[in-house]
């Protein structure tokens, strides 16, 4: 079984093709090419509006051994590393199944280390409101003064259950909603490529539901091809999600 849904396919590689967030991918960028990292980021937004894409991309970039600008080669042992979720280097953990103090205290254990290949050790931790309160204590130092070249990612759709004390420590980036326009102007993208037929009423549709969710918006995306015969109209669109006039 082969087939990737439309949100894994076409996730963003690069900073480039993040859609939605220039405030976001301007400082990064600017930060990256500057030299002025921050040892820790919180990422913050509802779902599906690319935190955890962003946090790969600039894991990505971090380690790029040719990297172009601001623009990882994808080429090089440590993109495609990456790229495929086997890097030694970028540790991402759910912030939900690790939650403990026992999985921090890893984490602790693991910065000592400085990085095999790459030239960051770096740690993404999704959905990080989940850890408990004892986790953020324990992660509290190592968060406030990590070892040189260590980075820490945090993410999370719930910003006001993370501690003062977390916040104060991180670089915080609020991710937005995504616009209709952008949404739709997404999607065309993607079924240009598919060379799949559409009305444009039912993308503004399919958008109005995503709520601002790139992730929704696929996903809906994914049904309704998967229904409606390799074509979208409006009517079909309509009767999936049912709407009414």
């Amino acid at each position: 079984m082969n087939y990737k849904v439309l949100s894994r396919k076409y996730r963003p590689q690069n900073f480039s093709e993040i859609i939605g967030q220039p405030h976001v991918v301007d400082t990064l960028t600017n930060s990256i090419i500057s030299n002025r990292l921050a040892h820790a980021y919180l990422f913050t937004g509802v779902r599906g509006v690319g935190k955890t894409t962003t946090a790969r991309v600039l894991s990505k970039t971090l380690n790029c051994l040719q990297i172009k600008g601001s623009n990882p080669c994808e080429k090089c042992q440590n993109c495609i590393e990456i790229n495929e979720s086997r890097s030694l280097d970028v540790i991402e953990l759910d912030g939900a199944s690790n939650r403990g103090i026992d999985e921090i205290r890893e984490i602790k254990e693991t910065v000592k280390y400085p990085p095999i290949t790459s030239d960051y050790k770096i740690f993404i931790i999704d959905e990080v409101h989940m850890l408990t309160k004892e986790a953020f204590n324990a992660l509290l130092k190592t968060l406030e003064e990590p070892p040189k070249k260590v980075v820490f990612i945090l993410a999370t759709t719930d910003s006001h259950k993370i501690p003062d004390t977390i916040l104060s420590r991180t670089l915080r980036f609020d991710f937005k909603r995504i616009s209709n326009k952008n949404l739709t102007n997404h999607m065309i993208e993607i079924l240009k490529k598919e060379s799949i037929k559409y009305e444009p009423n039912a993308l503004n549709a399919i958008a109005l539901k995503a709520d601002g969710s790139i992730r929704d918006s696929l996903s809906i995306l994914d049904r309704i091809i998967s229904h409606s015969n390799s074509s979208i109209s409006y009517d079909f669109v309509k009767e999936s999600l049912g709407i009414i006039e």
